[in-house]
């Protein structure tokens, strides 16, 4: 049994080490409950380094939520104060949430999206020009083509992981070197390079090969167009020192991974990690924040913060 002499302040911890916990809990929880137990944890939460990482991690039901995480992601960003390194965005990414986060996170090293329908082609392409310090990009299950990624290539010279995935399918029919190409034409500086599902063929892994020197992992489970064998799966073997081949197992791999066999046409739109529907709401109105108030999440949710 615990008795008095035991028992432990959590207010006495020392700054640092509050603020080591804090920030293990992701962003949501911060603004949403946590910021609100008393001004001191408050205080921590409006520091502008504990905003150097954001994972907005969710499970993608945003209709049964009572908050907008649109509003408090951008509330997390304005935070940060430019001090932004790291974010993570599923489900509730838009054009608009993409270019508020560039514009104010030019050092911005490390960008995730995952199922984020609402991130056009034009979108990711504007706030790439605005990132010049990235070097970690995921995109998966998201509706993006190769003009979005020659224009990431050319503009985050300094890029060194990707990460561009989508379902695997079994359509032999559709092959596509689009996005292959446009990798190995404009990214020459990958390190690691991970394209679960794709559609390139043996002529889009040769044009990674010849177009990625430095390449050191490369995952292609999934990739059912690719077919290792002779001197492609020597050089393969050569020069990648990770190699996950097309009909490895997926054990380890985060999302969901049936095979999608079938399909009315090659406009189907990416199966990703859940049933989410494509989401249609403006979420222009939620760009009206500035500063550090306290704010409305929407969706009738008042947060109830501290001064």
């Amino acid at each position: 049994m615990t008795t008095a002499a035991e028992t432990r302040n959590w207010l006495e911890l020392p700054l640092d080490v509050t603020a080591s916990i804090l920030s293990r809990i992701g962003a949501i929880e911060i603004l949403n409950s946590a910021q609100n137990v008393c001004s001191l944890w408050r205080n921590i939460c409006k520091d502008p380094l504990m905003w150097r990482s954001i994972d907005m991690h969710n499970l993608g039901d945003l209709w049964d939520m009572d908050y907008d995480l649109a509003k408090m992601c951008v509330h997390a960003v304005d935070r940060s104060c430019g001090h932004l390194l790291d974010i993570n965005v599923e489900y509730f990414g838009t054009d608009a949430l993409l270019l508020h986060i560039s514009e104010r996170s030019v050092h911005l090293k490390r960008l995730r999206i995952v199922s984020c329908y609402n991130i056009s082609d034009e979108g990711l392409s504007t706030a790439a020009l605005k990132l010049p310090f990235l070097e970690e990009l995921e995109i998966s299950y998201c509706s993006i083509s190769k003009d979005a990624l020659e224009t990431i290539g050319r503009s985050c010279p300094l890029l060194k992981s990707f990460k561009f995935n989508v379902q695997g399918c079994r359509r032999f029919h559709l092959e596509s070197d689009d996005e292959a190409l446009a990798i190995a034409q404009t990214m020459p500086e990958l390190r690691h390079l991970q394209l679960f599902g794709n559609k390139l063929t043996n002529d889009g892994l040769l044009a990674i090969l010849n177009g990625c020197p430095h390449l050191e992992y490369l995952d292609l489970r999934q990739c059912f167009n690719v077919s290792l064998g002779g001197n492609l799966e020597k050089r393969c073997v050569e020069r990648i020192k990770n190699l996950r081949r097309p009909n490895d197992s997926t054990h380890d791999y985060e999302f969901y991974t049936e095979v999608h066999d079938t399909g009315s046409s090659d406009e189907d739109y990416p199966s990703g990690i859940s049933d989410i529907d494509f989401m249609s709401d403006d979420y222009d109105d939620y760009f009206e924040f500035s500063g550090d108030s306290d704010y409305d999440f929407g969706n009738g949710y008042d947060a109830v913060l501290f001064d």
